[in-house]
C-alpha cells in the first residue's frame, strides 16, 4: 500500500504548498482522493499516470478539496481518454461539473459516471475482488465524508520450492493459492498446508478530512493500518477549531489512540504556521507513530 501526498495544506494554494489531494495505491487500484487546484500538475510532478486513475473520491464541496476536478476531467478529454471515470462525492457534484462542461461545449469523449452521496450513515460505495471502499460520515460545516479503503484477504502464499519438492505440476499452483489440496504428478494427495502459508494480513486506510473532533468515528476506523486525519490547528489555536469544524494535532492523535490504529498521518495544516514539525511534537504527546504529510511525500506501508 502506498500513499502519494499531492497536497495537504488548508484553504488557499501557495507557490510552495498545495491544498488537499492524494493518491492511494492499493491492490493494483489507484484511487485519487480529493482534487484541489494544482492536482494535475502534482500528478505530473510525481510521475503518476493519468490513465490509471479510474476512481476519484471527493470528501466535500469546499474549493480546497475539489476545484481541480474540472481541469483534470478536461485534460482527460484532451488526452483522448476512452475508459470510464467514476466520481464519488456529495450530491451536487454532478451538477457543478456537467454545467461547466455544458457551458464550455466540452462534453467528455469517455463515460463520466457520478456516484452522488447523501447518506449520513456509513455505506459501501465501491467493491471489487480485492478491495472495498466505504464512507466515514464526518462533522464539518457542510456535508462531508471520509473514506475507508480495506483490502480483502488475499490468496495463500505458494512455497514454490516445496511445491516442486512434492512434484506438483505448475498448472495446479492457482488451486494451491486458493487453499485447495491437489494431487501430485505421481498420484499422491498433497495437503495444502504443506506447500503454502497464510496470506499477509489485509491492510486498511482511513482518510478523514475535514472534521471537528468527533469520537463517533472511532468504531468505524477501529484498528486500521493507517489513519489520515486532518490537523488544521495547533493547541495554541484550539479555540478556532470548533467554530470552523476542524481539529487540532492533539485531537487527531486522540482519535488515533482511541481507535487503536497502527499509524497516524497528519495533514490539512493551516498556512498560518511556519513549521509543520510542531504538529508532530504535539501529536506525539498522545500517540507515538506519527507521520507528517507533505506535498510530494510518498508513504509506503509494507
Amino acid at each position: 500500500m502506498k500513499i502519494n501526498i499531492l497536497g495537504c495544506y488548508a484553504a488557499t494554494p501557495r507557490s510552495f504548498t498545495n491544498p488537499s489531494a492524494q493518491v492511494l495505491e492499493i491492490q493494483n487500484n489507484l484511487f485519487l482522493i480529493d482534487c484541489a487546484e494544482g492536482t494535475q500538475v502534482q500528478l505530473r510532478r510525481n510521475k503518476i499516470r493519468f490513465s490509471r486513475i479510474r476512481h476519484i473520491f471527493i470528501s466535500h464541496l469546499h474549493g480546497d478539496h475539489f476545484y481541480g476536478l474540472i481541469g483534470l476531467v478536461s485534460t482527460f478529454r484532451l488526452l483522448n481518454r476512452d475508459t470510464e471515470l467514476h466520481i464519488y462525492g456529495p450530491k451536487g457534484i454532478k451538477e457543478i461539473i456537467t454545467l461547466q462542461l455544458k457551458l464550455a461545449n466540452s462534453w467528455t469523449n469517455f463515460p463520466l459516471i457520478f456516484h452522488e452521496l447523501t447518506s449520513k450513515q456509513p455505506e459501501l460505495i465501491y467493491e471489487d475482488d480485492r478491495v472495498s471502499v466505504s464512507t466515514i460520515p464526518l462533522k464539518h460545516r457542510i456535508y462531508t465524508n471520509g473514506f475507508l479503503f480495506k483490502e480483502k484477504l488475499g490468496d495463500r502464499k505458494l512455497l514454490r520450492d516445496k511445491a516442486e519438492e512434492y512434484n506438483i505440476d505448475y498448472t495446479l499452483f492457482k488451486s494451491l493459492k486458493k487453499g485447495k489440496d491437489v494431487v501430485s504428478e505421481d498420484g499422491k494427495l498433497i495437503s495444502n498446508h504443506l506447500v503454502t502459508v497464510e496470506p499477509s494480513p489485509p491492510k486498511s486506510y482511513a482518510y478523514c478530512s475535514d472534521t471537528v473532533f468527533d469520537l463517533d468515528i472511532v468504531p468505524l476506523i477501529k484498528g486500521v493500518t493507517v489513519l489520515y486525519h486532518e490537523s488544521t490547528f495547533l493547541e495554541v489555536d484550539t479555540e478556532l477549531a470548533f467554530p470552523t469544524r476542524h481539529s487540532t494535532a492533539k485531537q487527531a492523535a486522540t482519535i488515533a489512540k482511541e481507535a487503536g490504529v497502527e499509524k497516524l498521518i497528519l495533514g490539512h495544516y493551516s498556512t498560518r504556521y511556519d513549521n509543520i514539525e510542531k504538529f508532530r511534537i504535539e501529536a506525539e504527546t498522545i500517540f507515538s507513530d506519527v507521520i507528517l504529510a507533505d506535498d510530494g511525500k510518498e508513504i509506503i506501508v509494507e
